[in-house]
Formats: structure tokens, C-alpha cells, sequence
């Protein structure tokens, strides 16, 4: 989960969003980015997203037609850019979007496609050395045309800081969660997911296949054991310790997590620490001593160190940075 190298860009007020469309676009990522922008959760007072959908007159977009707000021009006056999903992954996406992209993202956007709306980055040259991803299907043609590109067809969503890119359906959904969790924190992050009916937080590094998405069901071997950890971070817990909770080996243990979420069981508890941790700096006073206690990560040393690299700023900087918003 990197950041921006700017800090007064990495988690700042990014209030406007530009959602770019053209003939050829997937309506199925365009409707989920304009329901995740356009409306702040109920609740929710913080100042929101001002989206506007930028692209020429009557846009085709599956079986319907859609009237943007702007033209493509519009996009480089943005924070950030959308690109959802490419129809036609074969042929190239219309010039003018690649050109309005590029210059939006020189202009200082933060530029994000939606599954196979990647194609269009890579096309701007936005994505040259860099890692990036799209739908499991067609990551081989996407390495194929543009092999500068480093493609990694494993994982949910791709953050480069300035650029980033998410794989299909579901994956694209978590990477806008992923944006307001940067621009806004994790409380209203999980707040949208509510609203949403859908998991509050999956790591971009999580694989695209996992044989159980979600582990709900009552009798899942998992279903039990999840909640049990969540109620115990500030624990010292170990695979053994979660092994003899759920009643089964570590080897069995390790492959259930694997099918259910795609991680590692000591990386998903690791993910949940920090994800408590990030609520802990948003809304409490509590020293960075006391939130290492209460996830578990028993000294600020430590906390501070898997913070930094997994958030990609300290604490202290995190706490800071949101505390100095209105709320």
C-alpha cells in the first residue's frame, strides 16, 4: 500500500474526481466508482467528492447511453482521474482518451483504472516500469502489447502512488475503498463499505482467486476463528495459538486462510493490527505506545516499523495528517 512521495498529496484532500468516458467503456466499474465518489455515507460530515463524468456527447456505454457532465478536457482540472473498465481489449482506446489521461496525470492527478481500463494507462505511457495489474484474462495481453509494462496477474490492486491500478469487478471496488481510506482514513473508509454491504478492507497484494471469497457461511472453518482474533489484537498471537482455536494443524490452518483470503494467517493478523492501529491514530489521543498495545505490536518501535512500511508514513505523520482536517 505505497503512497504518494508528496506528503501534501499522499493523504490530503483529494476533493475532485473525474470519472473519463468514451465509447468502448464497461458500465458495470463506471456505476461502482460513481457510487463509491458521488454520495458521503450517511453519518459521514466530512467535506466529500465532487465528481463529474467527463467525456464526449452521448457516450455509449453497454446498452445504455450516457450524457457526460464535461469533456475529456475537464480531466487535467481533477484530482483524480477514473478509467473504468475497456470493452475491446484488442483494439486501441481512442486516441483523445489516451492523450486527455496523459495530460491529466502531468497536469498532478492522481490517475486510477478499473480492471481492464489499465489498457488506457499503459497506452498514455503512465505505466512504463512500472507494476500494474487487470483481470486475470487478459494480463497476457496486456504484458504482450506493452512489455515495458511489469504486469503482476496475482493481485487485487496495484498502488504506484500517483498511478494506480486494480483487477476486475469486485478487485476495482476495493481499490476506490482503498482511495478514501487514503484520503479519508479507515473509520469512513469502513463506513462506505457498510453502506455498501461489502468487506471493509482487502489488501491490494491478496491473490484474485481465492476458492471462498468471503468465509460467512457457519460452518466454514474460518467462520468461528475470524472474529475471535479481531476481539484479541492486542495479543501476542501466534499460528500455533490460532491453530489450537480453530482445532487443526498449522499446515491446515495455513491453507484455509490461503483458500479464504488469499494471505497468510500472520499476514492477515498483521493487516488487522494496522487497520486497528490506523483507527486508534484517527480517533483517539492515545500515545503511539499505547495504540502499539492495543494491537498487539507490544512497542512503538515495532509499531512504527510495519506502519511505515505497510501504510508508507509514521504514526505520528498519519495522526497529524487527519487530525488537521475538519471533521
Amino acid at each position: 500500500m505505497s503512497v504518494w512521495n508528496d506528503m501534501t498529496r499522499t493523504i490530503s484532500d483529494m476533493d475532485t474526481v473525474a470519472l473519463a468516458v468514451t465509447d468502448g467503456m464497461l458500465h458495470f466499474e463506471l456505476s461502482l466508482a460513481y457510487e463509491v465518489f458521488a454520495a458521503a455515507p450517511a453519518g459521514v460530515t466530512v467535506p466529500w467528492y465532487d465528481v463529474t463524468v467527463c467525456g464526449p456527447v452521448a457516450v455509449p456505454v453497454g446498452r445504455f447511453t450516457l450524457a457526460p457532465d464535461a469533456g475529456l478536457d475537464r480531466l487535467q482540472h481533477a484530482d483524480t482521474v477514473i478509467v473504468p473498465g475497456w470493452a475491446d481489449v484488442d483494439e486501441d482506446p481512442p486516441a483523445a482518451l489516451v492523450d486527455a489521461v496523459r495530460a491529466a496525470h502531468e497536469a498532478g492527478a492522481r490517475v486510477v483504472s478499473l480492471c481492464t481500463g489499465v489498457f488506457v494507462l499503459a497506452a498514455a505511457g503512465l505505466l512504463d516500469g512500472k507494476r500494474a495489474t487487470t483481470h486475470w484474462a487478459h494480463t497476457e495481453a496486456l504484458a504482450a502489447r506493452y512489455p515495458r509494462v511489469e504486469v503482476d496477474p496475482d493481485v487485487l490492486y496495484v498502488d504506484n502512488g500517483s498511478v494506480l491500478t486494480s483487477a476486475g469487478k469486485a478487485a476495482a471496488l476495493d481499490l476506490c475503498l482503498h482511495l478514501v481510506r487514503l484520503d479519508h482514513g479507515s473509520s469512513i473508509a469502513n463506513a462506505v463499505a457498510r453502506r455498501l454491504v461489502v468487506p471493509p478492507h482487502r489488501a491490494g497484494g491478496q491473490a484474485q482467486f481465492v476458492t471462498t471469497p468471503v468465509p460467512a457461511q457457519d460452518d466454514h472453518p474460518l467462520a468461528a476463528l475470524l472474529p475471535w482474533i479481531i476481539e484479541r489484537l492486542d495479543q501476542p498471537l501466534t499460528v500455533e495459538d490460532l491453530a489450537r482455536q480453530a482445532r487443526m494443524s498449522s499446515r491446515h490452518l495455513a491453507r484455509h486462510f490461503r483458500a479464504a483470503t488469499g494471505t497468510t494467517p500472520l499476514q492477515w493478523l498483521l493487516t488487522q493490527r494496522i487497520r486497528h492501529a490506523q483507527e486508534l491514530l484517527e480517533k483517539t489521543d492515545d500515545s503511539v505506545d499505547a495504540v502499539a498495545a492495543a494491537t498487539g505490536m507490544g512497542t512503538a518501535t515495532t509499531l512504527r516499523r510495519h506502519f511505515n512500511r505497510t501504510v508508507g508514513v509514521p504514526p505520528d505523520t498519519y495522526r497529524r495528517t487527519f487530525r488537521s482536517r475538519p471533521r
